[in-house]
């Protein structure tokens, strides 16, 4: 290779380089997000065997809606469990078409940025991803409800406390001017007299809720519950 070949090579180099760093979407396409394939393909193989039913009350979100028994909890309504530990806000929205829209829900119940906040992002950007999820979501069901529990506090992440409330006061805001969105601040009802976590709520890693956790939730998310028509 001549002297002009290698460095028109090294220039086309830098080029990509350049444009890597400002679009990275274009150095993997679905990144972050492929990690989560095998447990989306795992719902949809569950649906295909046994598809749940249209219009029910679907949950989305993090690990503290995949270890919640919603059956358990609400025994009485149609409940679809879309949980996907570790996930963060943008994750829910990704994967909305194809483990939220097909069920066309008459709620979705979402529980979203404990991780965003935990993995550095600010109330701003947590903010700006629950609006894309109720864009997406909206865009397909425009009178599906969209209930956003609280970011909880935890004894694991007390040090993010105050970003979380942040967050969460920007989403509360936004919902009163929308009759078509909820918020459900489950904050002041993790804490005990002195403002810090319940331990009894919460299970040893300090993050995940127990039994009794779920039950506190569980009373006030029920009012937001629709039976399926």
């Amino acid at each position: 290779m001549n002297e002009r070949n290698v460095m028109i090579v090294r220039q086309i180099g830098i080029i990509t380089a350049i444009a890597l760093l400002a679009f990275p979407a274009f150095a993997d396409d679905a990144s972050p997000h492929t990690r989560w394939e095998k447990a989306i393909q795992k719902f949809e193989e569950q649906d295909k065997v046994s598809p749940p039913p249209k219009h029910a009350n679907l949950f989305v979100g993090s690990s503290s809606i995949v270890m919640w028994d919603l059956d358990e909890s609400f025994p009485e309504y149609e409940v679809i469990n879309r949980g996907f530990g570790g996930s963060q806000t943008a994750d829910s929205t990704y994967f909305a078409d194809r483990i939220v829209i097909p069920h066309k829900p008459n709620v979705v119940f979402l529980y979203a940025g404990d991780n965003d906040i935990a993995d550095g992002k600010s109330p701003a950007q947590v903010f700006d991803d629950y609006k894309a999820f109720v864009a997406k979501v909206h865009g397909a069901l425009p009178k599906t409800k969209i209930v956003y529990i609280a970011i909880k506090p935890s004894t694991a992440r007390w040090n993010l406390v105050d970003k979380m409330r942040k967050a969460n006061a920007l989403v509360e805001k936004e919902t009163k001017s929308n009759e078509l969105l909820a918020f459900i601040d489950i904050d002041p009802l993790m804490l005990d007299e002195d403002g810090k976590p319940r331990e009894d709520f919460l299970l040893g890693d300090g993050l995940h809720l127990t039994k009794s956790g779920y039950a506190v939730w569980a009373e006030v998310v029920r009012p937001h519950l629709k039976p399926a028509n």
